[in-house]
């Protein structure tokens, strides 16, 4: 004769089967916490001067046209690695000398080529934008996305 699941046993295995998981839940936490904190991305401090250059990048919406790992438009390009691509990675003062001087000759003002607006940001909002992607440039995105520019 067949054994029949009783109130009492179906509530048993729905109160072990809920702590089991529960516990489970709570270590893959725990566990997943620690991995995230030892193996941060971050590849430079988060200062004031990187959160004034991701206003600027927001603000100006440089992500309508210009990738940042992978996100964004394709329009113009990938902006993610530009600061090694442009050797300036490990040099404040340069990345912002050739980026000023970069935005500065934009637009092109040639005939059927893609443009860049003109933006009035400040020498301390360039010197943000610089840092911030100098910042975004030292994430470690473990291969993502995939750029063969640099």
């Amino acid at each position: 004769m067949a054994e029949f699941l009783t109130k009492s046993r179906a509530r048993n295995v729905f109160y072990g089967g809920s702590i089991f998981f529960v516990v489970v839940f709570i270590a893959l936490t725990v566990q997943s916490h620690n991995y995230v904190v030892k193996t941060s991305t971050a590849g430079m401090p988060l200062t004031e001067e990187v959160a004034l250059g991701k206003h600027v990048w927001e603000r100006h919406s440089c992500i309508n046209c210009h990738s940042l790992h992978g996100e964004g438009a394709y329009f113009a390009p990938e902006v993610g690695n530009v600061m090694t691509r442009w050797g300036v990675l490990d040099d404040p003062e340069g990345a912002y000398e050739i980026l000023d001087g970069w935005m500065n000759a934009q637009p092109s003002g040639i005939e059927g080529r893609r443009q860049m607006p003109h933006f009035e940001i400040t020498e301390e909002e360039m010197r943000g934008l610089a840092e911030f992607l100098r910042w975004a440039d030292q994430t470690d995105t473990q291969g993502w996305p995939p750029n063969d520019a640099g």
